[in-house]
Formats: C-alpha cells, sequence, structure tokens
C-alpha cells in the first residue's frame, strides 16, 4: 500500500512566521504615523505659503496703485486663484484670522484652539498657520 506523504508547515515554523510579522509591525507603525504628521505639516506649510504669497500681490497691488502700500484689512476667497482658502490638515479649517496688533499673535494654547487655518497681521503681513500640537510644530518660523 502506498501511502502519501502529507506536506504542510508544523505549528513552529506558522509561530515564527506570525512573530516575525508582528515584529515588522511594530517598527513601521510608528514610522507610518510619523509620515503621516509629515504630511500635514508639508500640507499646512503649503496653503500657508498661498496665503504669503496672496498678501504679497496685494501688497504690491496697493503700491502700484497710487496710494501708501499697505496689506489687505481682509482676506476673501477672490483673493485666491481658485476661489477657495487652503485647507489647514493640521486643524482641518480653513479661514484667515485677521489680527490688527502684534500683541494678538497667537501662542500656547491660543495655536490649538482657533476657528480659522491661518492667520495675518494686518500692519507687519506676517502669517502663520494654527496647529493641533505646539509641541510638534512652531508654524510662526515657517
Amino acid at each position: 500500500m502506498d501511502l502519501k506523504r502529507i506536506k504542510g508547515f508544523t505549528l513552529i515554523e506558522l509561530v515564527m512566521v506570525i512573530a516575525i510579522i508582528g515584529i515588522l509591525a511594530a517598527i513601521a507603525v510608528p514610522k507610518f504615523i510619523d509620515l503621516s504628521r509629515s504630511a500635514k505639516d508639508g500640507a499646512a506649510k503649503g496653503g500657508l505659503g498661498a496665503v504669503r504669497s496672496v498678501l504679497a500681490i496685494a501688497y504690491a497691488q496697493s503700491a502700484t496703485g497710487g496710494s501708501a502700500a499697505s496689506y489687505p484689512t481682509i482676506l476673501t476667497t477672490a483673493n485666491f486663484a481658485d476661489g477657495t482658502i487652503p485647507l489647514n490638515p493640521l486643524i482641518g479649517t480653513t479661514g484667515i484670522r485677521v489680527i490688527t496688533t502684534t500683541a494678538s499673535v497667537p501662542t500656547g494654547a491660543s495655536m490649538t484652539s482657533a476657528a480659522n487655518g491661518y492667520w495675518y497681521i494686518t500692519s507687519s503681513g506676517q502669517a502663520g498657520a494654527f496647529v493641533d500640537d505646539t509641541s510638534k510644530s512652531d508654524p510662526t518660523n515657517w
């Protein structure tokens, strides 16, 4: 009588494969989370760049219009080429908060509790982004 040999994996082989997959997952997940944060920071920097570009264009237009150069008192969707204010992915909102004095520049907790995505000072044109955690990003230095 000819018996066929049964082929398959042993329990030890399966446990080893599961252990290796677990180790790889434990290493990969934190890296992926860090990349997600980096991507959000990059997207917020891009949106802030768009806001700063609009401010520079508005300032240049006022300077060439015959009057004293000044930054706009408000930014609306009409100021942006695609008709939308950029989304700030760090807090998930759009909008630009206008600040009239440098004493009102957001810091600390006020950076994280905002209804708008970005802010700018009308007197200097300085702009920044609101963040979800001030310990991980400093949008005033972007």
